[in-house]
């Protein structure tokens, strides 16, 4: 007899920012002449919003041309996973006070280089999901 029960629901938004605010890296989506482009990002969250620093390049001409973006993180341990998406807008921040603030969060770059653009991703709608792990049902 197959089990009926759906291994797979939804989480709520609040949810959502639970698991935003659990991980450091996301992968950031834009699109470029009708083309996706996807980008690992370390973050942190400002509030409501995803925030990263980024150098000049792809990822920063790819914001500036196009604003919206999809944002993807997920995780998992050996009984369940979850992956939560937000759709939205891009923007670099130069406001100094937000930069000033930003300065003292924890976040560094991975790597040797000058990261000295933030961008602020504000969610338009957010989606999450949550997978119960288990073996796969018999027909």
């Amino acid at each position: 007899m197959a089990d009926t029960t759906n291994p797979i629901s939804e989480v709520t938004e609040d949810a959502c920012w639970g698991y935003l605010a659990s991980q450091e890296v996301g992968r950031l989506v834009t699109a470029i002449d009708g083309l996706p482009e996807v980008f690992p990002v370390n973050f942190v969250l400002d509030g409501e919003s995803v925030v990263f620093r980024t150098a000049e390049g792809t990822k920063l001409h790819n914001i500036v041309v196009n604003e919206h973006i999809a944002f993807e993180i997920d995780g998992w341990d050996e009984e369940i996973g979850w992956s939560v998406v937000l759709h939205g807008r891009a923007e670099i921040v130069d406001d100094p006070e937000d930069l000033a603030r930003f300065a003292k969060m924890p976040l560094r770059p991975w790597v040797p280089t000058m990261k000295v653009n933030w961008v602020r991703l504000s969610a338009d709608q957010m989606t999450g999901r949550r997978f119960q792990f288990g073996p796969e049902p018999t027909a």
